[in-house]
Order: structure tokens, then sequence, then C-alpha cells
């Protein structure tokens, strides 16, 4: 039938393009024809064949009706020759190859899309699928990172090794995240701690600030930023900042927990006793003995000794094994009975002093608790780097307690460290190799830096004999239980100093026991610790007179009063003088 011109009757062309077809496909997906919606799949192929979607839709279809190794295969061809960056195609094929029961093919699929997708659009779906996979393998994943959480794996790892104290390791981790992911600012806050720990103020103060440029409101960099103006005695800075965290009531309890514990670390006790009763309340952390001891300290601070005394016999109720609580109460009666009261650390341990006292007592030394405590770790850093010389012996001798690798890299570090004394160096050195560490050490020595080979002591004796280690090593496993590491490395001194002064006319060393007892022996006395002939000599098994012997050709090479006076200046402070 013909069709009048200008009757206005109006024919609209039908588009035949890759997007009409992809419509009639989706539509047809919708009533679930699946057949229909491949067909019309296959012909957007045939209109846009370089465009990979449109292969992946006629693949996602393939799936859906159980072609799951037809579908597997337009996949992999996507990869192969389309477009190598689709990587959700690799989950695809895990989805495939796990309905086909193929699961370890699918663990290499799945393995392949997590280490290679940015986005991470199905990272939920990918992890249950992990969890399926590893069931069924009935062994973990070989998983090395996840790359759409690139660096939330070694941020955790990083803040484990923060809570253990493992400062220098966990600093390495961050220091990469940051410089890899800028935007990562936990990883920046934790490494500003890191450095803070570690007594690198400069360090921790630039990477707070460059948080702060980042989002200037982030409450843990503006508590860390107050921590290190109160360090640097920056009052007026301090002040206003002081203000701002004061009218602060954070929601969230680790945001509450991290404004308390700064509050209290500024000064501010008032402020931080409420948010730390605050948390108590909350039912998840009424059982924390450190949350009871940080409010008992906020307490005491504070002036409100009855509430400190209440809570610390919380804090010992939840914690009976711990001295912390029992010692505060002790010197809160102390207080009571009018003695001075002074403000107290909000650290969960023994004053730096206290400790030093029990473990010198306890045949066992340091506990293990408290070798992985990083309270305590991050004080002896502290102390290592800021305090006198007679607490960096102390520091240096529990560190030999720990010997662990972090601190194994704190005294190689400090070993270099131009200002630090000699004296202290050569006991650090000493420490070290009785950790085992027996490596060439660089050294920075009267102003010049040299390296010290893997003999016990530092050395100008152009040989070591096997004798000579023979004695030392007699005096070292009879003294290691009796006295502590500084002692015993002024006996390797002295023993080194002999032998220096007398070569190469060096005695016969027939019976290394007679030596090592008399070296005992001259140690002790330098330290001041009471001693007989008789005790070493029963303690070596051999007579008094050999111990006599050797000891007074010892102390006619070295001048052992002059030796004491030495030893004197480092262990005991100086009595006044009147003018």
């Amino acid at each position: 039938m013909a069709v009048n011109e200008g009757a206005g009757t109006k024919i609209i062309p039908v588009q035949w393009d890759a997007t009409f077809f992809f419509e009639r496909a989706v539509r047809s997906l919708d009533r679930f024809h699946y057949d229909k919606a491949l067909k019309y799949f296959r012909r957007a192929v045939e209109y846009e064949p370089d465009n990979p979607v449109n292969h992946c839709n006629m693949a996602g279809i393939m799936s859906e009706m159980g072609n799951y190794k037809e579908s597997n295969e337009v996949l992999s061809w996507i990869l192969d020759e389309l477009d190598p960056e689709m990587t959700e195609c690799h989950f695809y094929m895990a989805n495939n190859f796990a309905n086909m029961e193929m699961y370890e093919s699918a663990e290499q699929s799945l393995v392949r899309y997590l280490q290679e997708d940015a986005e991470g659009h199905y990272l939920d779906e990918a992890e249950e699928m992990m969890e399926l996979l590893q069931y069924e393998l009935e062994r973990p994943m070989p998983l090395k990172n996840i790359k759409s959480r690139q660096g939330m794996v070694e941020h955790d790892q990083a803040r484990a090794l923060l809570e253990e104290g493992k400062f220098t390791e966990a600093v390495r981790i961050l220091e990469e995240i940051a410089e890899q992911q800028p935007d990562f600012l936990a990883a920046r806050n934790n490494l500003a701690l890191a450095y803070y720990y570690m007594g690198l103020f400069d360090k921790a103060k630039a990477c707070i600030q460059g948080v702060l440029e980042h989002e200037p409101g982030n409450l843990h960099a503006l508590c860390n930023l107050a921590i290190f103006y109160q360090h640097e005695e920056d009052t007026e800075n301090l002040k206003g900042l002081v203000e701002l965290l004061t009218k602060t009531v954070p929601f969230h309890q680790e945001h509450a927990f991290k404004l308390a514990t700064t509050m209290g670390i500024l000064g501010e006790h008032d402020v931080a006793h409420g948010h730390f009763v605050r948390l108590i309340k909350d039912g998840e952390a009424q059982q924390d003995p450190c949350l009871h001891h940080y409010a008992a300290v906020a307490a005491y601070n504070s002036g409100r000794l009855n509430d400190a005394e209440r809570l610390w016999r919380s804090t010992m109720k939840l914690d009976p094994s711990s001295g912390v609580a029992p010692y505060y109460l002790d010197q809160l009666q102390l207080i009571r009975g009018g003695e001075t009261a002074s403000p107290i650390s909000y650290h969960y341990h023994l004053p730096f002093e206290e400790q030093f006292k029990l473990w010198e007592k306890s045949s066992d030394g340091m506990p293990d608790h408290l070798k992985r405590d990083p309270l305590v770790r991050s004080s002896f850093f502290w102390a290592l780097r800021h305090g006198d010389q007679h607490t960096k012996l102390q520091v240096i001798q529990a560190f030999g307690m720990i010997a662990d690798n972090e601190v194994k890299d704190v005294l190689r570090a400090f070993l270099l460290e131009p200002e630090e004394d000699d004296y202290l160096k050569k006991i650090a050195v000493f420490v070290l190799r009785t950790m085992g560490v027996q490596e060439p050490l660089r050294v920075m020595l009267e102003g010049k830096e040299t390296v010290i080979e893997p003999n016990r002591v530092p050395s100008r004796l152009p040989e070591w004999d096997d004798k000579w280690e023979a004695v030392a090593q007699a005096a070292i496993s009879r003294m290691s239980k009796h006295y502590d590491l500084v002692q015993q490395h002024d006996m390797m001194t002295l023993w080194v100093e002999f032998l220096t002064r007398v070569y190469p006319n060096v005695p016969k060393l027939a019976k290394p026991e007679g030596w090592a007892a008399a070296l005992e022996y001259l140690t002790a006395k330098m330290h001041r610790r009471a001693i007989s002939y008789h005790e070493v000599s029963v303690r070596y098994g051999t007579s008094i007179a050999t111990v006599s012997k050797h000891v007074k050709l010892i102390d006619e090479a070295c001048g052992i009063k002059e030796k004491m006076k030495s030893i004197n200046s480092v262990f005991f402070a100086q009595q006044p003088t009147e003018d």
C-alpha cells in the first residue's frame, strides 16, 4: 500500500550499532532471557570488536548460563589481546574456575586480581572467595600484597611493631608508606610517634606539620603537635592549642583515649581525668587495668587522692601480678604521711630507677613482658639520648638484657654519635659483643671514626692470643652471674690494658684461672665491692698465693689507683665541696 506524500507520516530510521544491541541485551537480561541477551551481546561485539566491555559482558552471560569454560576463554582473550589493564577479568575467571571446582586455578586468578587491581571494586567478594578457597585447598593463599589496599597491610604491620616497641623497624616501613602514599595520614601520624619515641624530635615535628597541611583538624596530629610544643617549651603556640583541645569532646573512643593521654602529658590533669573516667564507664574498657591506672594518675596529679587510691585498687584487682599499682599505693601512703607529692608518669610501669633496683636483685633479670613493653622501650630510647651519663649506662645494660635486633640497631647508631662519651661507646661495644654481634663495628672514638674488629673490646694490640682469650672467658663465665655488664666490661678493659703495657713480654699463661681470679678481684675493688683473696681463689679453683701474685703484677703494670679514680668518676656522684 502506497503512502501519500505530505500525509504527515514519519519514518524513524533504526540505528544499528553496538549501543542498540547493548540496550536490547540488558532488556533481555532483566527478563532473564539469557539466550537473547547473549545473541545481542555477540552482535554488539561485531559492531565494536575492540571494545573490551562488550566482550566482558558476553563472558558474563556465558557464566550465568553455566558455560564457565567458554566464559574464561573470552576473558583470557580480553587480557591477552585487548586490554591487560582490565584486571577485574581475573576476578571473573576465578569465579568461573571455582564454579568448575578447579580451586587451584581459581586461587591463581584471585591472587592475580588482588595483586594487580588498584580499584578494589570486588575486594569484599574476593576476600569471601579467599576464605572458600583456603577451606577447599586446606592451606593459606600465597598472597604477597593487595594492591587496592596498598600500604594497609604494611601499616598494620608497622602498628604492631610500634606496640611491641620495635621503633626502628616500624620507622623503615612507615617511611616507605609515607613516601609512596603521602595522603595516608594515619601512617604519617604513626611515623611521627615512632620518631618521637626514639627521641628524634625534629623529624617528628616535621612529619606532623606535613599531616596538618593535608588535614588541619586531624586530632591525632594536633595532640602530637601539642606534645612537641611542650618539649620545645614553645609556650605561646602551646597555649592556643591546649585551649582548643580542652574544648574538644571526641565521639570515638580511640580519639577520646588519644586526647586523654595527651592532656595528661601536657599537665592538664583535670581534663585528662574527665576523659579517662568517661572511657572507664564504657563497657568495653571497664576491665582494662592500664586505663584504670591512667585515671588514677590523673586523679593523683589533680589532687584527688581518694579517687586515685580507689582506681589503683581497681587496677590491682584487674592485674594482680603487676607491681605497678601496689608501688603507687605505697607512695600514696607516704604522701599522706607528710612526704612531698610530685607529679608521676602516666606510663603503666614502675619508675625507671625502681625497675633497675628490681632487675639487679632478680637472678632472672628483666621480665619478658617488660622487654616487649613499648613504653619501657621508649623510655630507654629517650634516656639513651637525653639522660645523664649514669642513666645512659643503665640503659645500655638494660639493652643487654633485651638483646633483640631493635636494640642492636640502636646501639650501633649510638656508636656513631659524635657527642656521646667514649667510655659509654666502649661499654656499648662490649654489650653488642655479649649479644653475639661479631661483625666489625664502626665507632666514633676520640673524634675520629674507627672500625673495631670482632675482638671483645677495642685494643691496640697487634694480635690476640687464644690464651689471652681463655683468661677473659674464664673471668666472664664466673662473673656474669655476680657482676653487671659495665663491671664485666671494665674487667676486660683492665685485662687488655695489662697486656698492652707488658707486650711483647707477656707472662706465660699456663693456667688461665689464676689470672681470671686476679682480674675479678681488682674489678671488685675498683667498684668498691667487698671481696677477698680467699673468695676468688675458691671460685676459680686456684691458690691465694697465685691470685695475690697476679694481682700484684697487674697492679704494677696498670696503676690500679688511677684506674679506680677513673671508674669512680663514672659511677659515683661528686660530693659537693665548700667554697
